[in-house]
């Protein structure tokens, strides 16, 4: 589920899964149990990637729909606690967008600390209104530390969605980059981040995620119930099934864990 190598002092985190690197419980799981395997490491810095043409296309709906709110009351706390993990990874992280990087997609890259996008290979944005589903605490707070309140509006709101260009003319990711070169400009980035002392790094990023994480910590165990509790609703399980029904467009639902969004 997910492949880590090494590129000479840079870790890779590769997401393979499925077709699309959809998030279910076990991918997240295994995120989970990297990032705490990486941290107790010597590791300096890391890449996150894709693999195939697809960053994340988000949650799996198919798995949401067939598990209910059985599921989800287990999921959605897994989904905020990798992301927040992310988010506050004493070393640097750098995202290597290989394509699509689409609504949790989008969330978990915007965790990192520095993204590259490749161009031309797929757009980036967060529409899960379009789809009918409200957003975990720290998915939201994590938007809210990187993009600019006319920005964010226009994600969240509107669903809007940027090719990797004009995404970094908005500042949602920092910079594009040709696809065959786009691995290799990550990891010089890492690098050059790595090189700041580790002590250093770990406690500016502290103080730099200080303020959403004491957001979170007053609003996520009562917006979380809520998001559970709606997305479990029979209107927003009817929103999403009309979702896929629309977006997958007669292709064969997958027979393991779902891998569309």
């Amino acid at each position: 589920m997910i492949q880590i190598e090494t590129r000479g002092k840079v870790t890779v985190l590769r997401l393979s899964h499925g077709k699309v690197n959809a998030f279910d419980s076990e991918l997240l799981g295994h995120l989970l149990e990297r990032l705490d395997e990486l941290e107790r490491s010597a590791v300096r810095s890391l890449v996150i990637t894709g693999n195939g043409s697809v960053f994340s296309a988000g949650v799996d709906l198919w798995r949401v729909l067939d598990g209910g709110a059985d599921y989800l009351t287990q999921f959605v706390p897994l989904l905020a606690r990798a992301l927040e993990r992310l988010f506050v990874f004493p070393r640097p992280v750098v995202a290597a967008l290989n394509g699509h990087a689409i609504a949790g997609g989008c969330v978990l890259a915007c965790a990192c600390d520095y993204r590259i996008m490749a161009a031309g290979a797929g757009r980036i944005g967060v529409p899960e209104l379009r789809v009918g589903v409200p957003f975990p605490a720290v998915a939201l707070e994590i938007l809210r530390s990187i993009a600019p309140s006319s920005l964010l509006r226009r994600l969240v709101f509107l669903g809007a969605m940027y090719e990797a260009g004009e995404a970094a003319e908005r500042g949602l990711v920092d910079e594009a980059a040709p696809p065959e070169s786009l691995l290799d400009r990550a990891c010089e980035a890492a690098e050059g981040l790595a090189v700041i002392p580790a002590d250093t790094f770990r406690v500016t990023k502290e103080q730099l995620r200080r303020p959403v994480l004491q957001r979170v910590a007053e609003t996520a165990a009562a917006v979380d119930a809520e998001v559970t509790r709606i997305w479990a609703s029979d209107e927003v399980m009817a929103a999403i099934r009309s979702h896929m029904e629309r977006t997958v467009r007669g292709r064969a639902r997958p027979s393991g864990p779902a891998d569309e969004r």
